[in-house]
């Protein structure tokens, strides 16, 4: 059996990230996903694109990734752009829109906001013709990738709320933040485990493999990244600060 961990949204928070890795490695799971959202809000954009670089195999592109990269307007952009350099930036900006894989017969699609766009915002609540067009066919304008079928399974983040859906013989789940979830105060994250591809190719029904998310919550040391953010000198590190402490969203532009 494969086991992966999806992770997404660590925003500069390297307090919680290094408290995941850890979970991560408890565990015994040594391939990690990252849906994007590396940077910005907290205050350690440099040591998280560093980390993630490190320690994942797959990292798609989020809002954040792409705003801080372009320089966008704006001092919460800026501040974390003139921080990173060139050469971070640049890896930002050439980060894929989306990533699939096979795991127990199923193809699985990893985006960091919905298959159109990374702004295009996704929560469980809305009508289920938005969620259904997770699974549609994603534009050639914002990915290079090549896609064969409709996936059955589609993971995100973005919305920073931990959540699962079937969906008229689909499955989507948001895999929340690590590092600013908005539903609690815990750092979280995803386990997905089924059977590789290759596994699959010898099975003659590979509809009945066993395929399993797991959501796990790790809690972290809240107030010694307080501690650091409150002396980086980062912008809107109240809002920031408020946050991480309640898991309510307070308005910083763009989760």
């Amino acid at each position: 059996m494969q086991r992966i961990a999806i992770v997404s949204d660590i925003h500069g928070n390297m307090t919680a990230w290094n408290a995941v890795l850890g979970d991560i490695r408890k565990r015994g799971i040594t391939r990690i996903f990252c849906l994007g959202d590396l940077v910005g809000k907290g205050p350690s954009s440099i040591s998280a694109v560093d980390s993630v670089r490190e320690n994942c195999e797959v990292i798609v592109r989020g809002n954040w990734d792409e705003l801080v990269a372009k320089r966008q307007p704006g001092p919460h952009f800026e501040w974390h752009a003139e921080s990173l350099g060139e050469e971070r930036l640049s890896y930002l900006a050439a980060l894929p829109f989306s990533y699939h894989f096979q795991l127990s017969g199923r193809l699985i699609r990893l985006v960091h906001a919905s298959s159109t766009s990374v702004y295009h915002r996704v929560q469980p609540w809305d009508k289920l013709e938005e969620r259904m067009g997770m699974f549609g066919t994603i534009p050639e304008s914002v990915s290079k990738e090549m896609i064969v079928g409709e996936p059955d399974v589609v993971a995100y983040g973005d919305v920073h709320n931990a959540y699962l859906q079937y969906l008229n013989g689909k499955l989507l789940f948001n895999v929340g933040s690590v590092g600013n979830p908005l539903d609690l105060p815990q750092a979280s994250y995803c386990i997905v485990e089924g059977t590789s591809k290759e596994q699959d190719e010898l099975e003659t029904n590979t509809s009945s493999q066993p395929f399993n998310v797991q959501f796990v919550r790790v809690p972290y040391d809240i107030e010694a990244e307080v501690s650091i953010a409150l002396q980086s000198g980062a912008p809107n590190i109240d809002l920031y600060i408020n946050e991480i402490r309640t898991g309510v969203y307070r308005g910083l532009q763009g989760k």
